[in-house]
């Protein structure tokens, strides 16, 4: 099978942009608040999708309002509330990982809310990836880290919700990507807003480190990184597509490891060790299966 070769370079550069964005967004703290970033990150992104959308002649009509704005609850209140706020307590690299188990949740939700019944393999890495997560929160060992890794699962949770409610309105009502996900993350930014408002606890020092966290994750990170990736989907099979950004929560990791010194104890690194392995198994394209 011959690639497209412009898709691959895209999937590699999209794989550096949204791997080092989480250094970033753990970086950035010291000068501002979690809520406060996830809010204006948003912001920022959701109007440089808007402008992606006009620019691309999509229309600017919002697909249904109700569907659209639970998703924006869910990915984008949900996905980067939570993981910008696990990123306070918790280590880049694993908060990366934990909050890529998104794949496992869509999988058991998918077979709560619409009736499609697990493969095999996927039983296995489930099972797999939940022996990797116990290790990964060590229960046994309860201190402030492990707050942060759980926030990092809930993050993956509402991301894994936000595929399935889509999924739903894609059966229910053809649906445009970009304008979907242009909308649900303007009305996920206001409802961020809110709460950063309501949760402002201290004051935002406007460091050049902020305004570059800030253009990096709404311009690379959000608008540009969302392109790339609806350019490799329509260019690279889906299998492919999938165990490509398998690497953004390893490099994420590695990177964590580099960067900022987070090294994981032992039960860490076999942790993540197992939910990787799991994410490799859930990405094999179903008719590579052995039934």
């Amino acid at each position: 099978m011959k690639l497209n070769l412009s898709a691959v370079i895209a999937l590699i550069v999209l794989t550096c942009i949204w791997s080092y964005s989480w250094i970033v967004m753990k970086s950035v703290l010291p000068y501002i608040g979690a809520f406060d970033f996830a809010a204006l990150r948003c912001i920022f992104g959701a109007l440089l999708l808007l402008v992606v959308l006009k620019l691309r002649n999509r229309g600017m009509k919002p697909p249904p309002l109700g569907p659209t704005f639970i998703i924006g609850l869910l990915q984008t209140v949900g996905m980067v509330g939570f993981s910008q706020w696990a990123l306070v307590s918790g280590g880049a690299g694993k908060v990366a990982i934990l909050t890529y188990t998104m794949p496992f949740w869509v999988i058991l939700l998918a077979a709560l809310f619409l009736n499609e019944r697990l493969r095999r393999l996927q039983y296995w890495a489930t099972g797999i990836a939940i022996g990797g997560m116990v290790l990964i929160l060590q229960p046994w060992n309860i201190d402030g880290s492990m707050v942060g890794s759980l926030l990092a699962l809930m993050s993956g949770l509402s991301w894994g919700a936000s595929v399935i409610f889509a999924k739903r309105l894609y059966m229910r009502k053809p649906t445009d990507l970009l304008s979907l996900t242009t909308w649900q993350m303007v009305m996920g930014a206001i409802v961020l807003s809110v709460i950063a408002v309501m949760t402002h606890s201290k004051p935002i020092e406007w460091h050049p480190y902020l305004w570059g966290a800030l253009a990096y994750n709404a311009i690379l990170g959000t608008a540009i990184a969302w392109v790339l990736w609806m350019f490799i989907l329509k260019n690279l099979p889906a299998g492919i597509a999938g165990l490509g950004t398998l690497a953004i929560p390893v490099c994420g990791a590695l990177m964590s490891w580099w960067l900022l010194g987070e090294r994981p104890n032992s039960f860490e690194l076999v942790g993540i060790s197992l939910v990787v392995v799991a994410l490799a198994l859930v990405s094999i394209p179903k008719s590579k299966v052995v039934k």
